[in-house]
């Protein structure tokens, strides 16, 4: 037994150092730049690629137009003004231009105990995708057609936007009891 373990304690030490010789190099910290470093050698960061565009962030003033420019429209459930928050998207362009000149009324039929839906009177760009809605949400519906849910329901729709001050609780006390109307109107 102890020949054997003679034999082996070195054998396994000798293959440790073996192993470790063959382990990939890790490179070490950068160092300041001496005369003899040529800049053949650095590697290019990403910041520094020749030809590497990059995207800067919009300005706070910037956000802040975009944000104004999607929030110039309000919509009023009957006599109570909501907040929505637009989505950004050809449909929802659509509609503030319907909206332009005067003010959009829709009258709204409750379907399913859980939406009310009404026609536009003309179809919009639309881009339909399988969705599961919640109370708030407001979608695009065969083109034609504006969905304000106060439950939930899955379908192909195009999203426009989301009522953002209003509890689902709130939103089926203001279209859960009959047909309403909506009003989609510039708000300045």
């Amino acid at each position: 037994m102890r020949k054997l373990l003679g034999f082996a304690l070195p054998l396994c030490l000798t293959l440790l150092l073996l192993c470790g010789c063959g382990a990939e190099k890790q490179p070490l910290p950068a160092q300041p730049e001496t005369a003899g470093t040529q800049a053949a050698e650095e590697t290019p960061q990403p910041s520094e690629t020749v030809g590497a565009e990059e995207e800067a962030e919009p300005a706070p003033a910037e956000i802040t137009t975009e944000r104004e420019e999607h929030e110039e429209m309000q919509m009023k459930i009957g006599d109570t003004v909501v907040a929505v928050e637009w989505e950004h998207n050809e449909s929802v362009e659509a509609l503030r231009a319907l909206a332009e000149d005067h003010p959009l009324t829709v009258e709204m039929s409750m379907y399913g105990g859980f939406e009310q839906v009404g026609s536009l009177g003309q179809s919009l760009p639309r881009n339909d995708v399988q969705t599961t809605t919640s109370a708030g949400d407001i979608v695009l519906y065969s083109g034609n057609q504006i969905v304000v849910f106060y439950g939930s329901n899955s379908w192909a729709y195009t999203r426009l936007g989301r009522v953002s001050d209003k509890t689902a609780e709130e939103l089926t006390a203001l279209l859960g009891n009959g047909d309403v109307t909506i009003t989609i109107e510039k708000s300045w």
